[in-house]
């Protein structure tokens, strides 16, 4: 399995990597609406929804929504949105303390999670174009904004693949057992380590002055613990569902959601955290 998921990795990283960074903004906007849209079809899976058309339709609305943002110039509200999702991330740590809560099957649960895919999805995509076009309102671009959001994704993808590797091999104490019992909290710590040392070395790149760099730190430590907030939740859901990944489409992955599960909580934080740090 290991294998598998280094290939499958060494394979699709340098199209995330080239895409970011020789894109524009709009182009880098539909690609990832097309991904983060079919995570949230497997979502819909996990939550207990099985008919293809009430599935279809609840991608659609999303898709209606993710439309009707850009629509007639209302580009700033997306800084809305991700402020947005930052609360409701905050919110699902609550939810998180509290496993059992939704795991009964039925309409009520299933439409709260149904919301709860909605709140996951459209404000990391909100976050990654602004990230990506470098503006907190829209108004003008900048030339660091495609570094930014690869910046984050990296940030992200080294603090993932620390915490699974040194999890693995020298983790015992359990991070949360009760939703997922394979993170540990050396997982936790190492993938900290990554996403920090990622984040001070990529700090130059995206134009971090040295004075900055304590921001920078901050900066790259809210992200790494909103991404294991996102990563949680969605084995949460899984745990409720009974679902071992979310679907099959990436070798030595599982499903898109196990993918950007944990970049759904940690774009938004980066990008409010990166804003609130003046960065």
């Amino acid at each position: 399995m290991s294998t598998q998921r280094i290939v499958t990795a060494a394979v699709l990283t340098p199209l995330v990597v080239s895409a970011l960074l020789f894109l524009k903004t709009p182009y880098v906007a539909a690609i990832a609406a097309g991904i983060f849209l079919f995570g949230l079809w497997e979502w819909s899976r996990l939550v207990g929804i099985d008919a293809p058309l009430r599935r279809a339709f609840y991608v659609m609305a999303n898709i209606i929504l993710m439309a009707a943002l850009p629509w007639g110039h209302a580009v700033p509200l997306f800084g809305a949105v991700s402020l947005i999702g930052v609360a409701w991330w905050l919110v699902a740590i609550l939810w998180l303390m509290r496993p059992d809560f939704g795991r009964e099957a039925g309409r009520w649960s299933s439409s709260l999670k149904l919301a709860a895919g909605t709140l996951s999805i459209i404000p990391a995509w909100c976050a990654l174009v602004l990230l990506h076009y470098g503006s907190p309102n829209g108004a003008h671009g900048d030339a660091n904004g495609p570094r930014w959001a690869l910046l984050g994704l990296v940030m992200v993808w080294v603090a993932d693949s620390f915490a699974y590797f040194f999890g693995v091999r020298f983790g015992k104490r359990k991070l949360a057992p009760h939703i997922s019992p394979g993170k540990t909290w050396v997982g936790l710590w190492a993938g900290v380590f990554g996403a920090l040392a990622v984040g001070l070395v990529g700090a130059q790149l995206v134009g971090v002055k040295p004075s900055q760099l304590p921001s920078m730190a901050v900066l790259a430590l809210l992200t790494v613990i909103a991404s294991v907030v996102g990563d949680l939740f969605e084995s949460l859901m899984k745990r409720h569902s009974g679902f071992k990944d979310s679907g099959t489409l990436i070798p030595g992955h599982g499903g898109v959601l196990d993918r950007v599960d944990s970049l759904l909580a940690a774009l938004p934080v980066l990008w409010i955290a990166k804003g609130w740090l003046e960065l």
